[in-house]
């Protein structure tokens, strides 16, 4: 039984040591605890918040899924289902794929801006000018008349 609980105090730490774990900032770290993505940590005896090991697993699971782009609507489906309220794997593949599809279409929106953009500099031919196309593109009418 010591055994038992001398590993479960080792593995509680504070707030500071659990964004360094992650690499989540502890402003950060509260909103998420703020808005439900973190159940509301303990309490010590110093009235300080305690995390352990299972914190620092959700909180990695959190960041990856916003460093993916997932919206905060998503994250929170994706950790329901991670709590157990997924009945088959089907459940998070569709929502993966919807958020794919979303990736998808933003890529090619990007691609179409890129093509724009870079054709608008090529055109660029430096001071002297009339006129500035990638202003004239952006729609300010240049005063270089």
């Amino acid at each position: 039984m010591s055994k038992n609980i001398t590993n479960a105090r080792l593995a509680e730490f504070a707030i500071g040591e659990l964004s360094r774990q992650t690499a989540v900032f502890i402003e950060t770290i509260r909103y998420y605890e703020r808005i439900g993505f973190l159940p509301v940590p303990q309490r010590g005896a110093n009235g300080r918040r305690t995390y352990n090991t299972e914190d620092v697993k959700r909180l990695r699971f959190i960041k990856r899924s916003r460093d993916m782009g997932f919206s905060q609507d998503e994250v929170r489906a994706l950790l329901r289902l991670a709590d157990g309220g997924a009945t088959s794997c089907g459940e998070v593949q569709a929502l993966a794929e919807i958020h794919l599809r979303d990736i998808r279409s933003k890529i090619s929106d990007l691609k179409k801006l890129e093509n724009v953009l870079a054709e608008t500099v090529s055109q660029c031919t430096g001071p002297g000018a009339p006129g500035c196309p990638v202003l004239d593109v952006l729609g300010y009418e240049s005063k270089l008349t």
